[in-house]
């Protein structure tokens, strides 16, 4: 056998014993527990396009909502998905935290009443009551919502329902609810054969934002691997935009009582509002909107855009 030949077995025999390329490691947190919000990330892992751009992702639920974000920043995990709002409150508190993607580049937040309840517009929420969830950020947004008809929150009374927002509603302890998706509380309504009226955030005084987005660690964000994160993603979201039935026949069976009746109704509310393209970045939006949390008093200064936001192109 000549050296030539020698040579390009030996080589041959090396490239054989090598093993495939590792898969990148990546623990990704979810806002809450899995739902046809997260159906792009769910997608992205049945169909293996996180391993086709090379990473093992595994999808974590939280046993506390408002942990994930914190988590990421202790270095706990890659990333995690979390809210416009949250990232802009807890960025100004210190925490080092960017932005990296979006799941969801519009507002789910709403304003919901009975249809059948005496409450018809915003104005008729005087001397009501209103339940919420989370202190703070829904009182705020509910504030603007009211100054635009011409109320405050003095005008309301608000009481804490702690996310039972449809078991409030029927049992008539508030006549609206302030934190209501508008992919599942109307859905979950009619399933208990009722109807809700519902007011968007953003078109009642409530500057727009991102409502569902990724956040990494300032400091170890990694650019290439986030890229490859983001374009899986996005595969997702096509594929699953064309293909809405095949798709929640895979989300429906990917975990136990994924395929509900709340679900498989969300599910054909939330595909058209996933975002398209998981990497756009509308740096105007992330100004305003931190304008209004100085305003309403949520935030004392808005942090430079630079210092939580990443454009991943």
């Amino acid at each position: 056998m000549s050296t030539i030949i020698r040579l390009i077995a030996a080589l041959a025999l090396c490239c054989a014993a090598l093993p495939a390329a590792a898969q990148d490691k990546v623990r990704l947190l979810l806002d809450w527990f899995v739902n046809p919000d997260h159906a792009a990330l769910v997608i992205a892992t049945e169909r293996g396009l996180f391993t086709k751009h090379g990473l093992d992702v595994e999808l974590i639920a939280p046993a506390d909502p408002n942990a994930p974000p914190k988590l990421v920043a202790a270095g706990q995990a890659e990333y995690a998905v979390s809210y416009q709002p949250t990232l802009q409150m807890l960025v100004a508190e210190g925490l080092p935290l960017v932005r990296v993607g979006v799941l969801v580049a519009q507002p789910l937040n709403s304003l919901v009443a009975l249809e059948s309840s005496p409450v018809k517009t915003i104005a008729d929420f005087k001397g009501k009551k209103i339940g919420f969830s989370v202190s703070g950020f829904e009182e705020a947004v509910l504030g603007a919502m009211l100054e635009s008809a011409g109320l405050t929150l003095k005008d309301v009374t608000l009481i804490n329902i702690n996310f039972a927002l449809t078991t409030a509603l029927m049992s008539k302890q508030v006549d609206g609810v302030i934190g209501a998706f508008r992919n599942f509380e109307l859905n979950d309504l009619e399933l208990n054969k009722a109807k809700g009226r519902m007011w968007l955030v953003e078109q009642h005084g409530v500057p727009a934002y991102d409502e569902l987005i990724l956040v990494a660690k300032r400091e170890t964000v990694d650019v290439a691997r986030t890229k490859k994160l983001l374009a899986a993603i996005a595969e997702a979201t096509s594929w699953l935009k064309a293909n809405p039935a095949e798709a929640w026949a895979i989300f429906s069976k990917s975990g136990k009582d994924l395929g509900n009746d709340l679900n498989r109704l969300a599910w054909k509310d939330t595909l058209p509002l996933l975002a398209a393209d998981p990497a756009a970045l509308d740096r105007a939006r992330y100004e305003t909107f931190a304008a209004f949390l100085v305003k309403r008093g949520l935030i004392k200064q808005a942090p430079p855009l630079d210092s939580y936001l990443r454009d991943i192109k």
